[in-house]
């Protein structure tokens, strides 16, 4: 019995190298998603453009486990007013702020028509805990534009902490907009947090005009 459990505990010591190689890369986490991403809309994008909901759940699904939805509220939100909040109100905020998410960048997908997308290969060597993955979308006139990811490692995998499309910086204009919203509402954190949306509505159409 004691030889067996020896033998087993050794044998699981030589698989654990090969588990780490297994665990997927930030390229690897970024093809995945964008794959099942593009598969889905494919097959189901008719239903979506007439059920935003149904959108916005799957994409739910689909982003949600790889995306630091708390790392990101946070930057959003900075330190100067996350110290300030309680978590009731943190946990509100980052309820808001991933549906938001999910509703900006999914009303980008939908405008989505078969172009070219492709993940770029790393440019050197990156930090073991933080990676820039790079994309390319071509349209039907041949123009490119960038996409990158800012992947951060945690103990669940890669997650994307940031984006910037087309030289957008999404985070950076969340974090203007709490700003400025803090500023219309009189440092009402309660107030910021309710009219979320409608926030992310005008940086999304400040994006469009961008």
């Amino acid at each position: 019995m004691l030889k067996t459990l020896r033998n087993s505990l050794f044998a699981l010591l030589a698989a654990m190298p090969l588990l780490a190689v297994a665990a997927p890369s930030a390229h690897q986490v970024v093809e995945q998603t964008t794959t099942t991403l593009l598969e889905d809309l494919k097959l189901n994008k008719d239903k979506y453009r007439s059920d935003p909901a149904a959108f916005y759940a799957s994409l739910n699904d689909i982003l949600g486990p790889v995306v630091d939805v708390d790392g990101i509220s946070r930057g959003v939100m900075t330190v100067r007013y996350s110290r300030q909040a309680t978590p009731e109100q943190m946990q509100r905020f980052q309820e808001n702020f991933k549906r938001s998410l999910m509703q900006f960048y999914g009303n980008a997908l939908l405008e989505y028509n078969n172009q070219d997308i492709r993940v770029l290969p790393s440019s050197g060597k990156q930090s073991p805990q933080r990676a820039s993955v790079h994309m390319e979308i071509k349209d039907g006139n041949g123009t490119l534009y960038p996409l990158s990811y800012t992947m951060v490692k945690q103990d669940d995998g890669w997650k994307m902490r940031n984006l910037i499309i087309n030289g957008i910086n999404v985070g950076k204009l969340f974090r203007d907009q709490f700003a400025q919203s803090m500023q219309n509402h009189g440092n009402d954190l309660d107030k910021v947090i309710d009219s979320w949306a409608n926030t992310v509505a005008k940086a999304r159409q400040s994006a469009g005009e961008s």
